[in-house]
């Protein structure tokens, strides 16, 4: 699984599935995208990597396929990212645009949450833990987001949407993957060091000495 990844002027990520979702318009002029909410979702509840979430965010979803797909047919909802249980990442809506995926919400204040944020789907009930591959995945997803938009937040549905909602749950472990976001930068702090330590040795004495002067 590639650990970096990069967001073209389009506002996809280069190399993974595009699957376009109907649900999403532009986002109000001027909005900056600074906060990330993390979801999950599993369709049918509690079953993992068939084409439910797909057909549900393309408006595709077959209400005679699944006793619980009648309660959920017609809703107009989308993300742009999922991550599946495995870690593979699926894109739904591009950054720049305003995915349909936290509904009624507020954030510090600010109403609709959808007009300034990125919604992230884990593909989980809340009730079971999420995978390695998942943490591994959306750390890394995450710190390109943060490098592309002047992310400031990073939440759970349920803090922009309390009492209605409850996911990413209680088995999602803020900790761990905040800690994933911190030990990146340090590791790159770490390796410019080292760079800035080789490219000294390897200056003669004399053209150093020179640089100070």
């Amino acid at each position: 699984m590639p650990q970096r990844l990069r967001i073209n002027n389009e506002g996809l990520v280069e190399g993974i599935r595009f699957i376009p979702s109907p649900n999403c318009d532009e986002r109000p002029a001027g909005s900056a995208i600074d906060l990330l909410v993390v979801h999950h979702i599993s369709l049918p509840p509690g079953e993992f990597g068939g084409p439910g979430i797909v057909e549900l965010f393309t408006n595709q979803l077959d209400p005679a396929a699944h006793s619980f797909y009648s309660t959920v047919a017609g809703t107009k909802v989308s993300a742009h990212f999922l991550i599946r249980r495995d870690g593979a990442l699926h894109q739904f809506v591009p950054c720049g645009a305003r995915a349909w995926h936290s509904g009624e919400s507020s954030w510090k204040g600010r109403a609709q949450c959808n007009d300034f944020s990125i919604g992230v789907e884990l593909e989980g009930t809340g009730a079971a833990p999420f995978t390695d591959a998942q943490y591994e995945r959306l750390a890394a997803l995450t710190r390109e987001l943060k490098a592309r938009y002047p992310i400031r937040d990073i939440v759970g549905h349920s803090d922009v949407a309390p009492g209605r909602k409850s996911d990413p749950g209680p088995n999602f472990d803020w900790v761990r993957y905040r800690a994933m976001l911190k030990v990146r930068r340090k590791g790159a702090k770490g390796a410019k060091k080292i760079r800035t330590k080789l490219r000294t040795a390897r200056t003669p004495r004399r053209e150093r000495k020179a640089k100070k002067k």
